[in-house]
């Protein structure tokens, strides 16, 4: 299964239809991250029907802060209903961009066979999920050839969450971005970050 939640959606936690840009770029950060690199996610294929589930489940409304020393979770605890994915299938088109953080001995070729390696031997940092901790991903290299589910549609998502924007400065809160989301032939073509930042009021 797969929840990739619309954050306006408050009563209760509803997925979007497609998975989001942001969720994409945290399955590579899962198999690769390095401050060296950033990664930026192009396309997400939809090789499988868009099915929905729903169930409900205990949530705790809020986080324990470290002073605390008695965290209780019963009085925290409440029941939300998920309007969830399921028997989700993807392929993603991405590439990624060196940072002002890398060392003068690092190079592009490097960290392509770096990730080329990590993928195939289904290596991870941590393990990748889709939207929610709960709802594990299993990733492995795209087919060379592969068929989106309904070519032939076109229509729109509406809009859709993209990532965030961190302000520079130590403590400085993070924008949420949002684009015009569509899926032409199967296809979410996901725009610049440069754009969406011009369409969300900033860049320049």
């Amino acid at each position: 299964m797969a929840c990739f939640t619309r954050p306006e959606m408050k009563a209760e936690r509803v997925s979007y239809e497609v998975m989001t840009p942001s969720a994409a770029r945290g399955l590579l950060e899962a198999v690769l991250w390095k401050p060296a690199i950033c990664w930026h996610v192009h396309e997400i294929a939809v090789l499988a029907p868009i099915q929905w589930t729903s169930f409900r489940r205990n949530e705790v409304g809020s986080r324990a802060s470290p002073k605390v020393r008695d965290f209780h979770v019963e009085e925290r605890r409440s029941q939300r209903n998920t309007v969830a994915l399921r028997d989700v299938d993807y392929i993603l088109t991405c590439s990624f961009e060196m940072t002002g953080r890398a060392g003068p001995e690092e190079s592009v070729r490097k960290f392509e066979e770096m990730f080329e390696r990590r993928l195939e031997r289904g290596q991870t940092f941590h393990q990748p999920y889709l939207g929610c901790r709960e709802f594990a991903a299993e990733l492995e290299p795209a087919p060379s050839k592969f068929q989106p589910f309904q070519p032939e549609v076109e229509r729109p998502l509406g809009l859709m969450f993209y990532d965030f924007d961190y302000a520079p400065g130590k403590g400085a809160p993070a924008r949420p971005l949002f684009f015009e989301a569509r899926l032409n032939g199967g296809i979410l073509h996901v725009p610049p970050r440069e754009e969406v930042l011009r369409a969300n009021g900033g860049g320049p």
